[in-house]
């Protein structure tokens, strides 16, 4: 197993979790992958990258949806895969797509059942960042430049859909504390104090994980 430190953020909508996840990455001095992960899956599998974007921390689509859009994809010409519905294909091509960036470098990957991925990886640190939903609405609103009201519908379907994804494809619950090393309520320490206690934390957990491989 490799020494490199693998930071992953699942998140609720309007909690800064990508901020977070790119502020800790430049302290760090390592690649944060939130949608980039999109284009390298695609390019690793052959997948058209149109439908990662489609599928991307969505809903499961129905099976028959799944054999319509199987037209339109390519790649892996192995019989299992390619009887795979399509949602599944995207799924398992970002899967590997993680474990490969996790075994090459250090970094900081933001959603995406990173966490569930890299489950076996002990120099893995998975971290879900919630927030208070006045802090999380607020901060919707002025980013989409919409009202407060409109602010927390993205709020609450953004969450609906990522937790439909995690705890379809995860074995875990999204969003609950056993399914992550450290759960942190961005409001009470701000961005920036969100992000320094990540990386305390994460530099405790890797110190003891090298502490153990000697």
């Amino acid at each position: 197993m490799s020494n490199n430190l693998i930071i992953t953020i699942g998140r609720q909508s309007g909690s800064g979790g990508k901020e977070i996840g790119q502020k800790a990455a430049e302290k760090l001095g390592i690649k944060c992958y939130d949608k980039e992960l999109l284009a390298l899956a695609a390019k690793d599998s052959g997948l058209c990258e149109e439908l990662f974007e489609t599928h991307d921390e969505k809903p499961t689509k129905s099976f028959l949806y799944s054999l319509v859009m199987d037209s339109y994809s390519f790649g892996y010409t192995s019989s299992g895969y390619m009887d795979m519905p399509i949602n599944h294909k995207i799924f398992l091509a970002q899967f590997e797509a993680i474990k490969a960036l996790a075994d090459r470098e250090s970094c900081v990957i933001v959603g995406r059942c990173a966490d569930y991925a890299l489950e076996d990886y002990p120099n893995r640190v998975s971290v879900f960042v919630t927030g208070d939903d006045e802090t999380k609405v607020r901060r919707l609103a002025e980013r989409n430049n919409v009202s407060e009201a409109k602010a927390k519908e993205i709020m609450m379907k953004t969450d609906k859909e990522r937790s439909s994804y995690y705890n379809y494809y995860s074995s875990k619950k999204w969003g609950d504390v056993r399914s992550y090393d450290l759960c942190i309520n961005s409001s009470v320490l701000g961005i920036d104090g969100t992000v320094d206690m990540i990386l305390a934390f994460a530099d405790a957990k890797m110190k003891q994980y090298r502490a153990a491989q000697k």
